[in-house]
C-alpha cells in the first residue's frame, strides 16, 4: 500500500507543476495556450512559455493572462513583451535588421562548417595522391 501511495505521488508531481488559471471559458483557455506557444521562455530558450517550468516562465504566463483579462489583443500583448524583452521573446521573431542574426546565423554556420569539411577532405585527397608508392611493406 505504501509503494502504491509513493508511486501515485511521483506520477502526480508533474500535474502540480503548472499553476491552474481561472479561465472564463474554453475559448479564453485556447487563446491563452496559443499565445503561450508563440512566446519563448527567456530562461530555457528552447521552450515556449506553455512548456517551460522556469519561475520566469510562470510569471510571464501569469502576466499574459492578466493582460488578456485587461482586454488586450494578442498583438498588444506581444508588443508589450517585445518592448520589455526584445524580439527574442517571440518564438518566430520578425525578419528585420535587428533579428538577422537569429534568422541567418544557423545557416551561415552550417555553410562555414561544410566549407571547412570540404577543404579538409580536398587536402587529404591531394596528400594521398602526392605520396609516392615505395612498394615496401613494413
Amino acid at each position: 500500500m505504501r509503494w502504491l501511495l509513493i508511486s501515485m505521488l511521483l506520477v502526480a508531481q508533474p500535474a502540480l507543476a503548472i499553476d491552474p488559471l481561472p479561465f472564463k471559458d474554453r475559448a479564453e483557455e485556447i487563446r491563452f495556450q496559443h499565445l503561450a506557444k508563440e512566446l519563448r521562455c527567456l530562461v530555457c530558450q528552447n521552450q515556449d512559455l506553455a512548456d517551460s517550468e522556469a519561475d520566469l516562465a510562470k510569471d510571464l504566463r501569469k502576466q499574459v493572462f492578466d493582460l488578456m483579462r485587461e482586454g488586450k489583443s494578442d498583438a498588444e500583448i506581444k508588443q508589450y513583451l517585445v518592448s520589455r524583452y526584445n524580439d527574442f521573446v517571440l518564438y518566430d521573431p520578425p525578419l528585420k535588421p535587428g533579428t538577422w542574426l537569429l534568422w541567418f546565423a544557423p545557416g551561415v554556420l552550417v555553410l562555414i562548417g561544410a566549407g571547412v569539411l570540404v577543404n579538409i577532405l580536398r587536402r587529404r585527397a591531394r596528400h594521398v595522391h602526392a605520396e609516392p608508392e615505395t612498394g615496401e611493406d613494413w
